[in-house]
Parts: structure tokens; sequence; C-alpha cells
């Protein structure tokens, strides 16, 4: 049942929200039944698709086809299955992108991906591997044309990029190759946001620029995850979680308050499409969403 939404009005009249969800495959059978909690709490808000992280190693990616089929066979979501270059061949990569167009699947998020030696680690591409998240565009365009492809994006530029323009122009790459829209890394500030598009917009790059949004679920490790991604973590946002560490059901308020605070203001300023890091937790998701005025048809009927 398709969710109903009731889109926020403010001085530029009524405008339609639309939102993705982002999960990561579960490690284990605990795992496996949080995700599936969360999908199913969600799944009635009619997200444009759901998106299912991809890693390097072997058993990560086989939790990540089967999330996927799993998503296809029993769900009526649309999936958009991750794929990197890391530690694949060409034909290995084409093989996983040719299974997923037999399993149905017609969206594919093309990320270059990190080293496999781990955060910090310099990335060197695989012998015989897509060498650029470009190039892994090509290929899946390649393959077959009918594959939506969504990108990557960082207003604060990728740890690896030299500066903003060269990072502006692997984004270019990408769209030459094929891309049909570009998912931001998550910031705080929506500043950074608004400046990065200003330049994007200046490159002629002229696809969706879809803000990524992370709620913060735990401060400690969306910190140690912001570190990693080269994303800044303001003081004004540690300074709201100061002294909170014992107080779990308060800093779910906060957290909440935080979210809450930033999509409406990309509302406000005219942003209409979100794309939501879940971290496989519903809860605060699903309260934002409702905030900005989708509803399950349920339960408008009720």
């Amino acid at each position: 049942m398709n969710a109903i939404r009731i889109s926020r009005n403010d001085r530029a009249g009524a405008r339609r929200i639309d939102v993705s969800f982002e999960f990561f495959p579960p490690k284990d059978e605990a795992m496996e039944k949080i995700l599936w909690g969360s999908i199913e709490r969600l799944a009635p808000l009619s997200p444009n698709f759901v998106s299912v992280t991809y890693g390097a190693g072997g058993s990560t990616r086989e939790r990540t086809h089967a999330t996927v089929k799993r998503i296809l066979g029993e769900t009526p979501l649309t999936p958009a299955a991750h794929l990197t270059c890391v530690a694949a061949t060409k034909a290995e990569i084409d093989n996983v992108v040719r299974s997923y167009h037999d399993a149905g699947v017609r969206h594919i998020v093309a990320l270059r991906g990190d080293s496999v030696d781990g955060a910090g680690a310099k990335y060197a591409p695989h012998p015989g591997g897509y060498e650029t998240s470009a190039a892994l565009v090509a290929g899946i365009k390649k393959i077959s044309s009918d594959f939506e492809v969504s990108v990557s994006a960082y207003p604060e530029k990728h740890p690896d990029s030299a500066t903003v323009d060269a990072d502006i122009d692997m984004l270019k790459a990408k769209v030459d190759a094929g891309a049909n829209r570009a998912i931001t890394q998550f910031f705080f500030e929506n500043d950074l946001y608004f400046r990065y598009l200003d330049r994007v917009r200046a490159r002629g790059i002229n696809i969706p620029i879809v803000p990524g949004i992370l709620p913060v679920q735990n401060f400690k490790a969306a910190t140690n995850f912001a570190t990693r991604a080269g994303a800044s973590v303001p003081a004004w946002l540690a300074d709201r979680f100061n002294g909170l560490d014992n107080d779990p059901a308060t800093r779910k308020l906060i957290a909440a308050a935080v979210a809450a605070e930033q999509v409406l203001d990309l509302v406000d300023q005219g942003v209409t499409n979100f794309h939501f890091y879940t971290m496989n937790r519903a809860d605060l998701v699903f309260a934002i969403c409702h905030l900005l005025g989708l509803r399950p048809a349920v339960d408008q009927a009720a």
C-alpha cells in the first residue's frame, strides 16, 4: 500500500517530498532481525528505493546479494544494489552486474570503494579491475543501458581528493559516463551542501544531487564515521550531546531534534529529495519522515 504524502507547506507552497533509505547487510541472526524489523517499519512510507551497501570481502558481498534478492522477493520495495571497484577484476564485477540484472535489479549505486587495508590506507586499483568509479559506471551502462546508476558526491570533498575542484572533476566524469543521480556524503551544516551545489551546477552538472542525511543514533560512532569519511562535526553538535553518555533516552530525543531541524531547513530552502543513512535503525528516520509529511496510507484510513 502506497504512502500518502502530505507535502510540507512554506512560502513557496506545497512540495512533494521523496525519500530513499540505505541499509547494510546483516552479519548474524540478531542483526538480520533488526534489519528486517527496520525494513518492515519503513516500507509503508513508499521510498523511491532502498539501497544495500557492499563491502570488499567475499562474505560481505554474498550478504549484500542475499539482502537485495530478499527485498525483491518479499517486499514491494525497489532495491538499489551498491557495487564497488575493490578487490575484483572487471570480469568478476561484470558478472555481478549481470546477475543483478537477471534477478530484476535495475538500480546500482556505483562507488570506487575504500582500500581493503582499511581506513587511511592508500587506495590502489585491483589488477585487471575498474580503476575509477567513472569507469565502473561506464561498464554498468555497457552491460545494460536500462540500469539506473547513482554515484557519490562529497560536499567537503572525498578524503583522497586533493581539492574540491578535483573532486567535482571526478563527479563530472561519472556523469559523462552515464550516472543518473548523485547522493552526497552526510553533512551536518546545510551551508556546505548549498555551496557545493552551486559549484557543481557551475560546472554544468545537472543531475539530481540528493543530500545524504545521517540521524545521529550514537554520537561517538557518528564522529568516528565522520572522521573516516572526511565529514566535519561542528562544535554546536558536540555540545548538544555533551553529558549524555549515560542517558540514552535524552540522546534519542536530541538526535531526533537535530535531524528534524536539518531536514526541515533544507525543505524550506527548496530541497525535496532525501537519502537517509539508516544504520539499520528505523525509529529516528520514521519520525523525521513523519515531520516531512510522509504518512503510511493505513494511518489515514484508520
